[in-house]
């Protein structure tokens, strides 16, 4: 097995939104305030190209000059993960769209690995791939020489619990992330590396204070962190499993992009931009006097 090269890979990792255009164009000047805005915020790397970056939905011209963008204004001042999310072998995983059984996932995976020219995060979605990765197959994947870690995003907190205690006791420290935020005091108190959370986009601050906290085990200052981050949960994702557009909508609200989604997601309503607008200019406030 070879060395990790993102065994450390620990903190925020936020996964970043694709700002957009009218005409359905990356915003290359938006993008730029997105990266200087979390980048500031102080977070340990960034995720593009996933769930929140609506990558099933863009055009190979926007993915290609998000990834020239990411090169020239990131390049490698922190780390970056880029999301491959496609149906064909031939152009990414993880497989969707199909039934899969548990052989054919590790064989997808396993040949993926062996032909991709970079290192493999593994990220498992089943709400969006209705195809899920048992404990088992998992760890045999991290025992891949090109599999360096576990992005996890199945809400199962049990899942969580034995997976990492098996994660824990292999040879090679393996990063392992959670996906949803409501997650991250608990996770991260009991070992995860920490969280890719759609909020810090917005709060990158405040994500990473609770991080933090919680890794000087300043418990009581992480709970109270914990709420205001449930808070953001509770408003940002109003839309159900639209959560993108509760995101650009409140980037939008502090000058960055237009909060245009691409289809087939929906805009939020007027009525929904009203109430999140509202707790916008109350929350922001909370966390001025927390400052």
């Amino acid at each position: 097995m070879s060395d990790n090269p993102l065994s450390n890979l620990h903190g925020i990792v936020p996964p970043l939104v694709t700002p957009l255009t009218n005409k359905y164009e990356l915003d290359q000047s938006a993008f730029s305030k997105l990266l200087t805005h979390v980048i500031d915020g102080g977070v340990h790397g960034l995720f593009v190209l996933g769930t929140t970056g609506e990558a099933p939905s863009l055009t190979e011209s926007v993915k290609l000059k998000l990834l020239e963008q990411m090169g020239k204004e990131v390049g490698s001042q922190i780390p970056w993960l880029v999301g491959i999310t496609d149906t064909s072998l031939g152009r990414a995983a993880p497989p969707s769209y199909f039934p899969a059984n548990q052989a054919a996932l590790y064989q997808f995976s396993e040949q993926l690995a062996t032909e991709s020219p970079l290192p493999l995060f593994l990220y498992e979605i089943p709400s969006h791939t209705h195809n899920r990765l048992n404990r088992d197959t998992i760890i045999s994947l991290l025992q891949l020489p090109n599999v360096v870690g576990y992005k996890d995003s199945t809400a199962d907190v049990m899942h969580f619990h034995w997976l990492y205690q098996q994660i824990a006791e292999m040879d090679q420290p393996y990063p392992y992330f959670l996906g949803p935020e409501e997650l991250l005091l608990e996770t991260t108190l009991l070992g995860a590396s920490g969280g890719v959370n759609g909020g810090a986009n917005i709060f990158p601050e405040l994500y990473v204070q609770l991080y933090e906290a919680v890794k000087q085990a300043e418990i009581e200052t992480a709970k109270a962190l914990h709420q205001k981050v449930m808070q953001v949960s509770r408003f940002l994702y109003q839309t159900g499993t639209a959560v993108t557009a509760g995101i650009k909508f409140a980037l939008a609200e502090l000058g960055i992009g237009n909060g245009l989604v691409a289809p087939p997601q929906l805009n939020l309503t007027s009525e929904e931009k009203g109430h999140l607008r509202e707790f916008l200019q109350e929350f922001t406030k909370t966390l001025e006097k927390h400052e």
